[in-house]
């Protein structure tokens, strides 16, 4: 009997992942095969009609903003910026606790980073220390919507109205969360600030086989600017109005998102069906605080982010036992050696070099089933409690 439970477990923990695209692809290759051969047929393999055809498909999934694609996420921040016209020496606030992306395009602009801790509950921006970094250099706000759920959006937009700032959503980790106005208005992530930015790298909620990005805007002159500046600074070929970019959604990456985009609300429903039973299952568990759910926005669970006390002896617990996780972010934007500032060190931001020790995300994603999901709860519970 106990030689059974042990190949039984065996079984569940070897196919536990962080990220199953496989098995994501399998349940969906006649649709995605289809859609890619279309495209090898016709050979227009460089804006082809399947690239305008997905812009338009997910302009009405987010509430018929407009939207532009391009080659990635990070390229979609930069981009962002580029058509703002922000000048180097030009102050944009954002997290210190987030991928380095969003630092690194403010960066490569010549524009000055400004970090603000983050929330201990929510991971996203503290929007009360806002203010006290705003200078008369100040000229945007970038709040990453991490893990999933939405930043507290109202109450930046108050701020940046008060400081004639602009808002740059990171919303690559949160496409399809939904923010919740006080007055009952529903607005997808990315459609709220000035521009949106999203990243459809393969492991996100809508992801593609490749690299691609997206960025969205409801201003109509800023919206023919950001296509000018994805398209080496020209409406039409050969005349360059403006320094731009190269940045493409490859017309294959386009036809699988059409597809993918169908299923992305099955996709969260999934993501959300495996949080509640994580949420259910740890939330009496000693030693660990489940991730907080805000009333202003509804939770995409990119990730589902525990802080856990003895957190680097519960990942090699976990992983001994056939269980991967992710830390994410082990070491802070203001310790990384291309991004330190004078006076800015340890105990600077509290709150993140705090998370940095006691965050780690579980294995979360649209294939998950029950069984895996019990062995994970039932694991952590044996680290805390024997």
């Amino acid at each position: 009997m106990e030689l059974g439970k042990e190949i039984s477990r065996k079984m569940i923990s070897e196919n536990i992942k962080m990220v199953d695209l496989h098995n994501q692809y399998l349940r969906i290759k006649p649709e995605v095969d289809a859609a890619i051969q279309n495209v090898l047929d016709t050979t227009a393999f460089i804006q082809g009609p399947q690239v305008n055809a997905f812009a338009q498909e997910l302009s009405f999934y987010v509430g018929g903003i407009n939207v532009i694609t391009c080659a990635n996420g990070t390229d979609a921040l930069q981009i962002a910026m580029m058509a703002l016209e922000l000048k180097p020496g030009d102050e944009v606030i954002l997290p210190v606790h987030t991928y380095v992306a969003t630092a690194e395009v403010i960066a490569l602009l010549r524009l000055t980073p400004v970090f603000v801790d983050v929330d201990e509950d929510t991971f996203t921006i503290n929007v009360s220390h806002i203010e006290e970094k705003i200078t008369s250099k100040t000229k945007a706000i970038v709040p990453v919507h991490l893990y999933g759920q939405c930043a507290n959006m109202e109450a930046i937009q108050k701020i940046a109205s008060l400081n004639n700032l602009h808002i740059i959503e990171d919303t690559a980790q949160a496409l399809s969360a939904d923010f919740i106005f006080s007055n009952g208005t529903h607005k997808k992530a990315g459609t709220i600030g000035t521009i949106g930015t999203t990243s459809f790298f393969p492991s996100k909620n809508l992801g593609c086989f490749g690299d691609g990005g997206a960025i969205f805007t409801q201003d109509v002159a800023l919206t023919a600017k950001i296509k000018m500046m994805a398209n080496h600074g020209q409406k039409i070929k050969y005349h360059h109005e403006s320094i731009g970019v190269n940045s493409r959604l490859d017309t294959i990456q386009a036809a699988v998102l059409q597809v993918k985009l169908k299923h992305l609300n099955d996709y969260t429903h999934k993501r959300n069906e495996a949080a509640n039973f994580y949420d259910h299952e740890l939330q009496a568990v000693q030693g660990i605080l489940i991730p907080q759910r805000v009333a202003y926005s509804t939770h995409a669970f990119h990730q589902y982010t525990l802080r856990a006390e003895r957190r680097d002896e519960l990942k090699t617990y976990l992983e001994e036992r056939g269980i991967p996780t992710m830390i994410y972010y082990p070491v802070p934007l203001h310790f990384q050696k291309a991004y330190q500032q004078v006076g800015v060190g340890e105990g600077s931001f509290p709150v993140t070099e705090k998370l940095s020790k006691t965050v780690i995300s579980l294995p979360i994603h649209t294939e998950m089933n029950m069984e895996e999901l019990h062995y994970i709860v039932k694991t952590i519970k044996s680290f805390y409690h024997g």
